[in-house]
């Protein structure tokens, strides 16, 4: 028997529900169970070896599929992240996520966390990315689809008649509650294993403990309050998290103000949010021995890797100063190939570098953001092509102040010399802005 195969799989097993890979009796019920992570075949956090038992299938199948999600589009490691802290392993029933939420910090919770947020940083970054994000949705559907297949081939209908006997079954007798049993919402235990009795979380009463009436056996349960309360027990540090935005803060305005003067916008906001990032990574990793950071840490970790992806799709063009520009040839040999503007508003003049009759001039202008206004020659006919990320486009015939921004704009159109002007060359003309408006116009005269 190999690792991956479960315990009490070969010729001589006792019948196993294919839906579970439960043993029951010949000719009794199925019981429905709920997907578990396994801990006896777990090569990492349980969540495969879990999938696997959950629909009768190999867990490699499960493994190879999620990390072929990971790394096309970042959905594997979202999936893992989060399955791991909700979903407990099948020898119990608290999950990652209440042990995180009660301060109990340890390395299972913190690595699933870290799983999450890196796959919603890869998964934001590549939004643009249609081929991935396509390849990414139809193997996530034929991972899924057979599972499905796996987990309901070989289901039979359950008896009738034991189905019937367990319904008119009378419910199960259950012991007495025991005294002093440890609430998790009102006793919470800490990190040390134990439990102080009193203290209790921020969405259970304060300082309310249950009091177990022997007499009448099974009695009712009543409230009271303790008759001499004791302080809490200390659970380690509460500063921690305070230190940890602090240095986030500074490592992310220490990134970006070193490199705002000579990289891009992008850059600059990536390197900064790239260190806060880090910051928050380690922060959480050392509330695990030094006390506890609080859920806000984590919330403003994932914020920050959203960001950070976010800055990621910003056009490289993008520079970190303004800058006004004009650029006007006075005759067609001084116009130049292509226009650059970082960001800023930029003026390019062609009133006086139109092309002869018979001539075609062909030169483009492209600006990161901000705004890009041509004066196109009264006697030429334009071949306009624009091309705007986010932004509005103004052509001569538009009406001034009507002002349309929307992601995506791109329009290519031929404008006819105006009318009473001689009869002119033909000038092709490419714009293209990331963020801002293109202001297009013809010359008076």
């Amino acid at each position: 028997m190999t690792d991956e195969q479960p315990a009490g799989t070969g010729p001589q097993a006792a019948p196993r529900d294919p839906l579970t890979a439960t043993p029951r009796e010949p000719g009794g019920p199925m019981v429905v169970r709920t997907f578990r992570r396994d801990r006896r075949h777990k090569k990492l956090g349980g969540v495969c070896a879990g999938l696997g038992q959950h629909c009768d299938m190999d867990p490699v199948i499960f493994r190879i599929g999620l990390a072929l999600l990971s790394v096309t589009s970042g959905l594997g490691l979202v999936f893992y992240g989060f399955a791991w802290l909700f979903v407990p392993f099948d020898d119990e029933e608290e999950n990652e996520a209440r042990r995180l939420l009660s301060g109990r910090v340890d390395g299972q919770a913190l690595t699933a966390v870290l799983f999450a947020l890196v796959g919603c940083g890869v998964f934001l970054s590549l939004l643009n990315n249609g081929g991935a994000l396509t390849f990414a949705t139809g193997l996530a559907l034929l991972l899924a689809g057979a599972g499905y297949w796996s987990q309901q081939r070989g289901t039979t209908d359950p008896d009738p008649v034991a189905a019937q006997a367990a319904a008119d079954a009378p419910p199960e007798a259950k012991a007495p509650p025991v005294a002093g049993a440890p609430s998790w919402w009102r006793d919470p235990i800490i990190k040390d294993g134990t439990h102080d009795g009193i203290s209790g979380y921020f969405w259970g009463p304060e300082g309310v403990t249950v009091e177990y009436q022997p007499d009448p056996p099974h009695g009712p349960i009543r409230p009271r309050q303790p008759d001499a309360p004791q302080p809490p027990k200390p659970r380690g540090p509460r500063w921690i998290g305070g230190l940890i935005f602090l240095g986030a803060l500074l490592a992310g305005g220490l990134g970006t103000g070193l490199t705002w003067a000579d990289q891009s916008l992008g850059t600059s906001l990536q390197t900064g949010l790239a260190l806060a990032l880090a910051v928050f990574g380690i922060g959480i990793a050392l509330s695990a021995f030094l006390g506890r950071t609080g859920v806000g840490s984590i919330v403003l970790a994932v914020i920050t890797a959203g960001l950070l992806a976010g800055s990621a799709a910003l056009p490289k063009d993008i520079t970190t100063t303004w800058a006004e520009t004009e650029w006007k040839p006075t005759a067609v040999e001084q116009v130049r190939p292509q226009y650059e503007l970082g960001t800023g508003v930029g003026t390019l003049d062609l009133t006086r570098a139109g092309p002869g009759k018979g001539q075609t001039l062909s030169t483009s202008a492209e600006a990161g953001a901000g705004r890009l206004k041509v004066i196109l020659p009264r006697s030429s006919t334009v071949e306009l092509d624009i091309e705007v990320g986010v932004g509005d486009i103004q052509l001569p015939d538009d009406r001034k102040g009507d002002v349309d921004i929307t992601p995506g704009k791109e329009k290519s159109v031929t404008l006819d010399p105006a009318a009473g002007s001689k009869d002119g060359g033909t000038l092709e003309l490419h714009v293209e802005v990331g963020i801002g408006q293109v202001e297009v116009s013809r010359a008076t005269s």
